[in-house]
């Protein structure tokens, strides 16, 4: 008897686990982004830009989205100039990573490992061949994939299936185990070989993106992304067409990604712009002018993050705001009580005044 014929009529298969996070692009805590040429950052929530061409590119939230698929952002990723003549080494690239106690489900390095489809929507200036680089970092093992632009400026949806992996495992903890890595240029360093595309401990450089054009030869050349997904198995849990993107609520989506970053100023506002709209403060106690505080953090973090305090009034970094003095005083608390979901923090004595209130602003980041 089929299954469904046992099952009352109210139960619902369990939506499929996307493990990108924010692949619909709704979370971008950092706002817009720009990187230098010879620079690396994080940009929307959860992708990290790796910029090693001679131009400024700027990762953006935009809502140019492809039509009828229910997604309402796209990352946009542009340059200033472009680079037309890329050195031997450039490379642009942008990087999704993964915990491994995540992604047990696939099964890694045992006789039961699981393929895995990564699927994406991508709207590209510069048609032609694009590489997506699957790296096992655990055990140092690494596998391309090529997919075709073929219209410039037209949302595409593509897919990319992965074949299962019965060497290496993956390890059940907090750090990264396998990162996914989009190139949209590369140099020769890169390109001469013949295309990694088969799971291999091969270290060669000149085999990783074989084939791959220049998407940013020029400062009118812009690339979207959206849609992005990661699950177990050979088929796409968004479909054939695309159109069945795991949704959850941006409620969701932020608080997974405030396990790996927060700022305490108001979501969509930079620092500078947001006054003194949920700033911490800090009360002297008692005679001896020492002052004390406690900050939670919006989410428990993947591990006690790095801390950087602002000027709780014009944003200056590594300083605090007296209030009541109207002056700035270096940051002065101790980082040894940050842990991954809170902060208590004093200040040393006789520095503050009995009465003086201290105001300040935070980012916390324990990205991987």
């Amino acid at each position: 008897m089929p299954l469904s014929r046992l099952l009352p009529a109210s139960f619902e298969q369990p939506n499929p686990v996307n493990f990108v996070i924010n692949g619909n692009m709704i979370s971008a805590q950092r706002g817009s982004v720009s990187k230098s040429t010879n620079s690396w950052g994080y940009t929307l929530d959860q992708w990290e830009l790796s910029n090693y061409i001679d131009d400024t590119i700027t990762v953006t939230q935009d809502s140019d989205v492809p039509t009828g698929v229910g997604l309402a952002n796209s990352m946009k990723i542009t340059g200033s100039s472009g680079d037309n003549s890329l050195d031997s080494a450039d490379y642009l690239t942008m990087v999704h990573k993964f915990e491994g106690q995540n992604l047990q489900s696939l099964k890694k390095g045992t006789s039961s490992a699981k393929p895995m489809t990564f699927s994406f929507w991508i709207k590209a200036t510069t048609t032609g061949t694009y590489i997506v680089e699957f790296a096992d970092n655990d055990n140092t093992r690494k596998v391309s994939k090529s997919y075709t632009v073929s219209a410039s400026n037209t949302w595409e949806y593509k897919t990319i299936t992965v074949e299962a992996d019965t060497t290496g495992t993956l390890d059940d903890d907090n750090n990264t185990s396998i990162w996914i890595q989009m190139w949209f240029a590369a140099g020769d360093n890169f390109t001469t070989g013949s295309l990694n595309s088969s799971w291999t401990a091969s270290t060669t450089t000149n085999t990783r993106v074989v084939g791959q054009v220049n998407g940013m030869s020029s400062g009118s050349h812009n690339i979207y992304l959206t849609g992005v997904c990661l699950n177990v198995g050979s088929k796409s849990i968004s479909g054939n067409d695309g159109k069945s993107f795991p949704h959850e609520s941006f409620a969701e989506t932020l608080a997974k990604c405030q396990r790996y970053y927060a700022q305490s100023w108001p979501y969509g506002t930079t620092l500078t712009g947001s006054g003194n709209a949920g700033v911490v403060t800090a009360s002297c106690v008692g005679s001896v002018h020492r002052a004390f505080g406690n900050v939670f953090w919006p989410q428990r973090m993947r591990q006690a993050p790095t801390i950087t305090w602002y000027n709780g009034n014009g944003g200056t970094v590594d300083k605090w705001r007296n209030a009541t003095q109207g002056t700035d005083i270096d940051d002065p608390w101790a980082v040894g009580a940050i842990g991954d979901y809170s902060y208590g923090f004093g200040l040393s004595a006789g520095i503050v005044g009995v009465t003086d209130q201290l105001q300040g602003h935070f980012k916390v980041s324990a990205e991987l």
